[in-house]
């Protein structure tokens, strides 16, 4: 027990922390000065931050996004048996998209790079726009020469520097000004937001990619019954034709005997054939347009429903530092600094130079 050390030792008494907060405040109370300097430099800052700092703009599009529902389907699979018609046959792609894959659909280099590839007016492209007040074609000028680049020409014939550039830009609004979220992931409400500091590219960019995107699923969810409705569509028409043919030729066959003598059954062979085609080819035909109609009403119920909500209009909503707040936080951030730096220069002084 004789090297035993009570815990209090070690411990600051109350009259020591007083005593040492006394002469922290006396050390900083003597450099009123400087920190007035600090409190000066860090308002002049904080305005200057403030009035050379652009305003950002946010373009924000919400709709409402409803599957296809091929549920209903169900009801009509039992009768659909009854007449021969497999419903299952006629294809549905619920699988395709599901979910949050139309908002990674948003940020894919494809869907980004066909919007800055569009019409911003009559004489500009949105990607002339974004590198123009981006200073992109000086801030690159070292590794490419943008403005000597046509982005207006077809995107089979670009060159490998020209998709690099598109690839880069379309990497940087990815990155830093497209946002793409659920306000409510109970709800299937998406609401998309570009953020830039020029406002007119904004709202543009903006409704440039929702519709593209949005064009781009409904053609992609409702392509495989799509063609499966063309091809039926197609075979009802050539069906439709032979049996067209048929009537007329049965109808020939039986011109050519006219009054056939009921005890010569060779005389009437020849109609007969053509009234059995006839029979088949609508037989056919019959079931063809059957399954004709199903998958209308299959492609119709596997179409989404996208509904926009709200749409970027001007004046658009816009962040910035105002300057009274920018000289707060300019003055708070800087006299903080001051402090830590007189602070531990202190602790330097007393237990590294005079130790």
């Amino acid at each position: 027990m004789t090297g035993k050390q009570h815990f209090s030792d070690n411990q600051w008494t109350l009259r020591e922390v007083i005593l040492n907060f006394k002469e922290w405040f006396s050390f900083f109370t003597s450099k009123w000065k400087v920190l007035i300097i600090a409190l000066i430099i860090g308002l002049g800052l904080g305005a200057l931050v403030s009035i050379l700092k652009k305003p950002v703009f946010h373009a924000e599009t919400s709709f409402v996004l409803e599957e296809g529902d091929g549920s209903s389907l169900g009801n009509m699979s039992g009768l659909a048996s009854l007449v021969g018609v497999n419903i299952g046959s006629l294809g549905s792609t619920s699988g395709l998209f599901q979910g949050d894959n139309i908002m990674e659909l948003y940020k894919s280099d494809r869907m980004l790079g066909e919007t800055l590839l569009s019409q911003f007016d009559e004489n500009h492209l949105l990607i002339d726009r974004f590198v123009s007040f981006e200073k992109l074609d000086k801030k690159w000028a070292s590794k490419v020469d943008i403005p000597a680049m046509d982005f207006s020409i077809a995107r089979e014939a670009f060159s490998v520097a020209q998709d690099s550039v598109v690839k880069e830009v379309a990497k940087l609004i990815r990155e830093k000004q497209l946002s793409v979220i659920k306000p409510d992931r109970k709800l299937s409400i998406i609401q998309v937001s570009i953020s830039s500091k020029d406002e007119a590219f904004a709202k543009v960019f903006n409704e440039t990619l929702v519709e593209k995107v949005n064009t781009f699923y409904l053609e992609t969810k409702t392509k495989k019954t799509g063609e499966n409705l063309a091809i039926l569509q197609t075979q009802a028409d050539s069906v439709r034709k032979i049996l067209d043919a048929s009537i007329g030729e049965y109808a020939t066959a039986t011109d050519q005997v006219p009054n056939a003598n009921p005890l010569l059954s060779s005389a009437t062979v020849e109609s007969r054939k053509r009234q059995i085609d006839v029979q088949a080819t609508g037989a056919v035909y019959q079931e063809v347009v059957k399954n004709l109609e199903i998958a209308k009403v299959n492609h119709r119920n596997n179409s989404p429903l996208i509904q926009i909500i709200d749409s970027p209009r001007f004046p658009l909503k816009r962040s910035e530092i105002r300057l009274v707040k920018g000289m707060v936080l300019g003055a708070f951030i800087t006299f903080i600094f001051v402090i830590f730096y007189l602070y531990f220069r202190r602790l330097y002084q007393k237990h590294v130079q005079e130790g």
